[in-house]
């Protein structure tokens, strides 16, 4: 155990005296659990902030057992990189985009099938339910314990700097950078188009010094991380759903007393709503603040886009490769699977 003499006893009990009852407890002693969590998006987004204050009502709950530390906009690595941190035991906790698992879980990138979902209300009943729970069985065989509320990152959108993008024609040899994971990459292919696989980290000067010439996101992502800036148009494609699944490494979690283990589950899925009620919010507002940013936006007819995965046996393939039984679940809730 650790001494204190008494000058350091008298010199902590001073300090402790003018602060508020609510700090005292993480003066009184050190955290006996102190956790990092890394994420890939920037300060400003509803993610972050939402975490910033789960982190500290779970503190405060546990009177400083639990500290927990938010890195977001890859200050931890990209996400290739944590989520091989978290499994290996190097970093316990990471805000994981479905479709970047789903290279380590396949089936995890299922939520993210092209134009599956039609609305929010569909995506919820789907991740709220079956398709969640059927999810978060596979993520945890693989080390991993999933949060039981996924967080949204939302519909994506497609932004270029050389011509809106109306029809299944203008992705035709069309450069554009996507996340490094098989279903995005299967998708534009099967729009003859030129995907190119860059971590979040490295868009911005990829798009800024015309490596591509588009880039996929939701309205919030194009905001915060300023796409604005390097592209002109934005094409309301709402091509994809994409969320981001709160990940611990198993022995993190099993580490933990229950009691820490509820209050963190309890402080995450509070978050995890208001951070979806955040999005929704943003996504209302951010098409006037993009404009008036200089941004030109269109609404395409989403149903050729559909109509062309199909014909070029896209949906086919993916159902063969998930299994008929991750793709009758997704059928449930999801529209025009082709």
């Amino acid at each position: 155990m650790t001494k204190i003499s008494r000058r350091n006893f008298l010199r902590t009990t001073a300090a402790a005296a003018v602060l508020p009852a609510a700090f005292l407890p993480s003066i009184a002693r050190a955290a006996e659990f102190s956790f990092k969590l890394g994420h890939d998006l920037a300060s400003t987004h509803p993610l972050h902030i939402r975490l910033q204050e789960a982190a500290a009502r779970i503190k405060a709950e546990t009177r400083g057992r639990f500290d927990l530390q938010i890195f977001g906009n890859n200050q931890l690595g990209g996400d290739t990189d944590m989520l091989a941190q978290v499994r290996s035991g190097g970093l316990e906790m990471v805000m994981m985009p479905d479709m970047i698992l789903g290279t380590l879980v396949p089936v995890a990138a299922i939520s993210g099938m092209g134009f599956a979902f039609n609305n929010y209300d569909e995506v919820w009943k789907a991740m709220d339910g079956e398709l969640g729970a059927h999810l978060r069985k596979n993520i945890n065989k693989v080390g991993l314990q999933a949060m039981d509320n996924i967080w949204d990152n939302g519909f994506r959108q497609i932004t270029s700097n050389v011509k809106p993008i109306k029809s299944p024609e203008d992705l035709r040899g069309f450069k554009i950078r996507v996340p490094a994971a098989p279903l995005w990459v299967s998708m534009f292919k099967a729009f003859n188009s030129g995907p190119t696989a860059l971590n979040s980290s490295e868009l911005y000067s990829a798009l800024q010094t015309k490596v591509v010439e588009g880039q996929e996101n939701p309205l919030s992502n194009i905001f915060t991380q300023k796409t604005y800036e390097v592209q002109k148009f934005c094409s309301l494609t709402n091509h994809m759903w994409s969320g981001y699944w709160m990940l611990m490494g198993s022995r993190a979690w099993n580490s933990l007393p229950k009691d820490i283990q509820q209050i963190v589950a309890k402080h995450m899925k509070q978050s995890a709503v208001d951070e979806r009620s955040d999005v929704a919010k943003l996504n209302v507002s951010l098409e006037k603040t993009l404009t008036e940013k200089g941004m030109a936006f269109n609404r395409p007819d989403l149903k050729p886009f559909r109509d062309t995965l199909s014909k070029a046996g896209f949906y086919a393939e993916w159902r063969k490769k998930f299994g008929d039984e991750s793709w009758d679940i997704l059928s449930k809730y999801a529209n025009g699977l082709g």
